[in-house]
Formats: C-alpha cells, sequence, structure tokens
C-alpha cells in the first residue's frame, strides 16, 4: 500500500508516506499523561516518510529530561498535539488523532500493555505486549 497521509488544517500541516512503519496504541504512564486518555495511538514512519508543509515554526517541542526517549510536539496555536522526530533521529512518531485523512491502516498492537490505566478498555483482536 503506497499514498500519503495529509494533514491541511490551521495553520500546521504536513504529509506522510504510507504504509507506516509501525501503528500502535500505547499504554505507557507517559503517553497516558501527555493525551490525557487511555493511551496514544501512535503511527511511526521513517524521517524521510515525514514533510511539514506548513507552520513548523508554529510547533513546539518539549523532550522529558529524566527520560531517555519521551518527547511531545504540540501546536502554539492550539494546542493540539504534533508530530515529532524521536531524540535518535531514527523515526518520526505521529500522534494518528491528527491525521485528516483515513490511513487505510490499523493499529496493530497494544504496546506496555501491563502499564495500562485500571480503567483502559479491553484489548480485543489486537496483540498485547509490555
Amino acid at each position: 500500500m503506497g499514498g500519503k497521509g495529509v494533514v491541511r488544517g490551521g495553520r500546521v500541516g504536513y504529509e506522510v508516506d504510507l504504509p507506516f512503519k509501525r501503528f500502535v496504541n500505547c499504554h505507557c504512564a507517559r503517553c497516558r499523561k501527555a493525551t490525557g486518555s487511555a493511551y496514544a495511538a501512535n503511527a511511526v514512519v521513517e524521517p524521510a516518510a515525514f514533510r511539514w508543509t506548513c507552520g513548523k515554526a508554529e510547533v513546539r517541542r518539549f523532550d522529558l529530561p529524566e527520560a531517555r526517549s519521551f518527547a511531545t510536539s504540540v501546536c502554539t496555536n492550539c494546542g493540539s498535539p504534533l508530530p515529532h522526530l524521536t531524540r535518535s533521529g531514527g523515526a518520526v512518531i505521529i500522534p494518528a488523532g491528527t491525521l485528516d485523512q483515513d490511513p487505510a491502516e490499523k493499529p496493530s498492537s497494544h504496546i506496555f500493555w501491563g502499564s495500562r490505566a485500571p480503567w483502559a478498555p479491553p484489548a480485543g483482536d489486537l496483540p498485547m505486549s509490555d
């Protein structure tokens, strides 16, 4: 499968080449706190598959100092989460809720399932890992 995932709304936009390298529901405590939800639906792509189309200057990044690799990015105008390059530079993490179009892919697994919130919904048919 090929194609593009495109986000055009607002002051910030990006394009991503599909397919994703990975697409997971992350239940780690940091992702839960960053999203304010039971888990983060995160897609992962190679850096070459991602492009800002507008508003890159409106993006602010936060690297959690005590974490080896946790980071988030947000729009400075509306506070929405946005994609970010991993600290290693090896991948771009895309909050799936930011996609304007259906990428025609679904999450493949639940990760950090052992850290899930006690009120999290059941895993359904997806595999779980800690």
